[in-house]
């Protein structure tokens, strides 16, 4: 199935089929990094560490279509997921197109090139670990502050 020329701009997120809502995503791999949250102030925190499932070299994840059997704290995205979209960075485009903004011009769709996203070094490769390699009494040493 083809997917219609500029759908992101024609459709809502829950108007948008399957190999649409699929097609948003960027590749960055962010969502799949282990976040933390302050239990004062709600903060959320970002971490280099990467879901064991995640291939940090391509971003992409191993086991996709079981990941949330995997891994129990592993967020389903969907357009009706209004306590998730709080956990994306704010290049996501799931989240850019909810908040009504348009996709950057390092996005796939817009670019055309699905490696676009890594020459933008924008994605999580060759900036994270596997969480197979840190000590979960750790994770507080690895937040970063350059995610957006």
């Amino acid at each position: 199935m083809m997917l219609q020329d500029r759908f992101w701009e024609q459709k809502s997120l829950r108007q948008m089929n399957d190999q649409e809502w699929e097609a948003l995503c960027d590749g960055c791999g962010k969502c799949c990094l282990h976040k933390l949250e302050d239990e004062d102030d709600g903060e959320i925190y970002y971490t280099d560490v990467a879901c064991k499932l995640l291939d940090i070299t391509t971003c992409q994840c191993n086991d996709y279509p079981n990941r949330l059997q995997q891994v129990p704290g592993c967020l389903q995205l969907t357009p009706d997921a209004d306590d998730v979209f709080e956990w994306l960075p704010s290049s996501c485009a799931y989240r850019l197109l909810r908040e009504g903004k348009p996709l950057p011009s390092w996005h796939h769709l817009m670019s055309g090139k699905a490696d676009s996203i890594h020459k933008a070094r924008r994605s999580i490769r060759r900036r994270s670990v596997s969480e197979q390699v840190v000590d979960p009494d750790e994770m507080e040493m690895h937040i970063i502050g350059w995610i957006d």
